[in-house]
């Protein structure tokens, strides 16, 4: 595998990759990753995984860019006859250098189609014409995809979206599943009692990268209509990004500041587990999700969701299964939330729907699938090397 992004930096393609990374080891295959080095201090080395030296990026302190010829040298080391198939993951460096990889050694090579970019730049270059933005992307985004032999989305929508562009190669539809061994156990109430916020209070929470692309003031919105029926309602919102600022702004102007909380990134495991479970919901509002996995973990631990079902979301937010699907204006999804908030007994039953729904998503099973997508493109490609 080879991406631009990985941990420490938090984000939902870094938590595709290790889940990934675990279930296929577990299945007997090795999986060795290339991706930048955060420099992080006292980091321990993580087996198979590769660093590549990487330069900050400007204006954005989470992110590393890695050093082109670093990262090619890097990929050169790695003996190709020990290589079935490169898995690119991410569309900028990763994608140059890992195909040309692939190509050099004649080797199969697929992407994973993690984000919505069409969606996405526009928030960070406003000052460029949306359309023009769309436009752009889309013709960079067919011209990658169709230089690969396949291709990974991980939703129907998403592929939808790749064959509207006009990718004509193979897209297979793989989901990142859940290692539920991670969404076992979580104490909201020691969640409550460590950030003071009572037993009895009426608490949403949203596990996010505090981006723009997010929506998140949507859910500001939200909070700021349902307080006038509940004056003690609480969000909290997990999570850091570059839109930080501008929603405390946004909650300062409000006069939110009671009823929002900001506690940053949550270590995985115990401590975010814990934030899920102290919420009576979890809200989404994200429009550009091609899955939207922090819904399953919510579902995991028994936490109702109420997002809008939009691109990646439609296939989580199904009816019956923990969750529900609300209008897209703040008013409606306030009244969703609104009565949920009014009824326990409803809450519950969601509750039990909601982990039976997650165990489907066992990310095990799925990497069995990709292990047979993975089998599947190698004997194409050996195929095909034994008639020319």
């Amino acid at each position: 595998m080879v991406s631009d992004v990985y941990f420490p930096r938090i984000n939902g393609v870094s938590t595709s990759i290790a889940t990934f990374r675990r279930s296929l080891r577990a299945l007997g295959t090795r999986c060795t990753l290339v991706a930048p080095d955060y420099e992080s201090p006292g980091a321990e080395p993580e087996r198979d995984v590769r660093r590549v030296p990487a330069r900050r990026v400007p204006l954005d302190p989470e992110d590393r860019l890695m050093r082109g010829r670093s990262l090619l040298r890097t990929l050169e080391q790695i003996d190709h006859r020990d290589v079935d198939l490169v898995h690119v993951q991410t569309p900028f460096l990763a994608h140059r250098d890992g195909v040309r990889y692939a190509r050099r050694c004649g080797l199969p090579v697929v992407e994973t189609y993690h984000t919505h970019f069409e969606e996405y730049f526009h928030h960070y270059l406003p000052w460029l014409p949306r359309g023009c933005l769309r436009a752009a992307t889309r013709v960079l985004s067919r011209r990658q995809c169709n230089a690969l032999d396949a291709l990974i989305v991980p939703s129907p929508a998403m592929r939808d979206v790749l064959l509207g562009y006009g990718v004509e190669r193979p897209i297979e539809v793989l989901p990142t599943g859940l290692d539920l061994g991670q969404f076992q156990d979580g104490d909201g109430a020691r969640f409550r009692r460590a950030h003071g916020i009572a037993a009895d209070r009426p608490v949403l929470v949203v596990v996010s990268r505090v981006a723009h692309e997010k929506n998140l003031d949507f859910l500001v919105e939200v909070t700021e209509r349902l307080r006038q029926e509940f004056p003690d309602v609480l969000l909290v919102i997990a999570g850091e990004g570059p839109a930080r600022p501008h929603l405390q702004s946004l909650v300062a102007r409000l006069g939110l500041g009671r009823n929002v909380l900001f506690v940053g990134y949550l270590q995985r495991g115990v401590e975010l587990n814990d934030c899920y479970r102290a919420g009576d919901v979890f809200v989404f509002a994200s429009r550009s999700e091609t899955q939207g996995l922090v819904l399953l973990e919510a579902l995991a631990l028994g936490v109702p969701v109420v997002a809008l079902a939009e691109l990646g979301t439609r296939s989580i937010l199904e009816p019956g299964r923990g969750a529900i699907a609300a209008p897209g204006e703040v008013a409606g999804f306030a009244a969703e939330v609104s009565a949920l908030l009014h009824e326990p007994a409803r809450r519950a039953a969601m509750s039990a729907a909601a982990t039976g729904f997650a165990r489907e998503w066992e990310s095990v099973a799925v990497a069995r699938r990709l292990n047979a997508f993975y089998a599947a493109l190698s004997a194409a490609a050996g195929a095909d090397a034994r008639i020319r």
